[in-house]
């Protein structure tokens, strides 16, 4: 499958049935997502690989890759597309050892030294943040957009702004070069999934003249 992060979507399945969970997920697809990440925290093992493979069924069926937050045994169980990791992860280089070279390993990276680091160490894409404070439940240090707008300089890969975006502030990411953004709550919250997907995607679009 093609790497496009252009609309990144992070599931977050907290107080949510796996049923409303996996209708969004496929709404989400359904609205121009084009690549979706499920991040699961609290749940035990076996809990996080049955919804992995259900969310990957749906993925499937519309041709989107999924990545594995964290858990690069769960992305293998699922045979999903790739995996992410975070700084205190497993390292970049080892996910990838572990992954194969055909697989998408992504990284999250808040300075120009670690993002140039995850590149070398074979990342095939970054997520950068936070950008705004966000409401999941991850220990958010706020980035600065200059900051962001290094990192893309700093490195050949595509690189996403994640932390609390939603279709109305995006503006401040105008002429970063970033290559998407990852949203969580602008898609997981909302009463309809599918618009709030195609509204994003479209106003990021606009903002990046792509």
């Amino acid at each position: 499958m093609k790497l496009d992060t252009t609309l990144y979507f992070i599931t977050d399945s907290t107080g949510v049935s796996d049923g409303k969970f996996l209708r969004t997920v496929e709404e989400a697809c359904k609205g121009g997502a084009t690549i979706i990440q499920i991040r699961e925290k609290d749940k035990t093992t076996r809990e996080y690989l049955e919804l992995a493979e259900k969310t990957h069924q749906i993925t499937l069926k519309y041709n989107i890759p999924l990545i594995i937050d964290d858990r690069v045994d769960i992305a293998l169980a699922v045979n999903a597309e790739g995996v992410h990791v975070g700084q205190s992860d497993m390292p970049v280089d080892i996910a990838r050892k572990l992954m194969g070279k055909n697989k998408i390993v992504g990284a999250t990276t808040k300075t120009v030294a670690q993002a140039v680091e995850a590149h070398e160490k074979g990342a095939d894409y970054l997520g950068v943040g936070a950008i705004y404070p966000t409401t999941t439940k991850v220990k958010t240090i706020i980035t600065s957009v200059e900051t962001l707008c290094d990192i893309v300089k700093s490195v050949p890969i595509n690189v996403n702004a994640i932390g609390g975006l939603n279709k109305d502030n995006i503006y401040v990411l105008q002429g970063s070069g970033i290559d998407g953004i990852c949203v969580v709550s602008a898609i997981m919250k909302s009463d309809d999934p599918q618009y709030a997907t195609a509204q994003l995607k479209k106003a990021f679009l606009e903002l990046s003249n792509k």
